[in-house]
C-alpha cells in the first residue's frame, strides 16, 4: 500500500486544500493529513479543531483519509507512519522556491522520504488560509473559498475573539 503525507497548518482548511487531498487519493492509497501544530504560531483554529473540520469536509474518503495532529518534523512523523513521500501544492513560482529548500532539507534528515508536487487547480492558485482570514475579518462572503461549515466555523471563530 502506497502511504503519503500531506502536512500544512490547514487554518482554515480550503477548497485548495481539499483539492490536493482529493488528486493525491489518485496517487496513493492511503493519505495521513498532518495537522502541523506550531507552539510559535498563533492561529485561528486550535489543532484539535482543525483536525475535526479537515474530517468533516473530506468525510466522503475516511477510508483513506487519515487526520493526525503533528508536534514533530514532517520527515520523523512521514518516517513513523511508514509513508514513503510528503504530498505538497504548490500555487506560484514563490511557493516552488519555499518548497524547493525544504526538501532538500528533509532529503538531508532522511533520504528514503521523497517528495510529490501538485499543482493547484487554476482556480485556486490564488487562495490561501490567510487570504480566507483576512476576508472574512472584513466580512466578506467566504463561500468561493471554503465549504459552508468552514465558512461557519470562521465566523463563529471571529465573534468570540473580538
Amino acid at each position: 500500500m502506497k502511504k503519503a503525507v500531506y502536512p500544512g497548518s490547514f487554518d482554515p482548511v480550503t477548497y485548495g486544500h481539499m483539492d490536493i487531498a482529493k488528486r493525491a487519493l489518485k496517487v496513493f492509497d492511503k493519505l495521513v493529513i498532518l495537522v502541523s501544530d506550531n507552539p510559535n504560531k498563533a492561529g485561528l483554529f486550535t489543532a484539535i479543531e482543525k483536525k475535526d473540520l479537515i474530517e468533516k469536509v473530506l468525510d466522503e474518503y475516511s477510508d483513506s483519509i487519515e487526520v493526525i495532529i503533528s508536534h514533530d518534523l514532517t520527515v520523523n512523523e512521514t518516517k513513523r507512519l511508514g509513508a514513503t513521500h510528503i504530498v505538497r501544492g504548490l500555487r506560484a513560482v514563490t511557493d516552488f522556491e519555499y518548497e524547493f529548500q525544504l526538501t532538500h532539507a528533509n532529503r538531508v534528515l532522511d533520504k528514503t522520504i521523497d517528495s510529490v508536487f501538485f499543482m493547484t487547480a487554476h482556480k485556486y492558485s490564488y487562495l490561501s488560509s490567510t487570504t480566507v482570514k483576512e476576508i472574512a475579518q472584513f466580512k466578506g462572503e467566504l463561500s468561493h473559498f471554503v465549504p459552508e461549515l468552514v465558512k461557519d466555523a470562521i465566523i463563529k471563530k471571529m465573534k468570540e475573539n473580538q
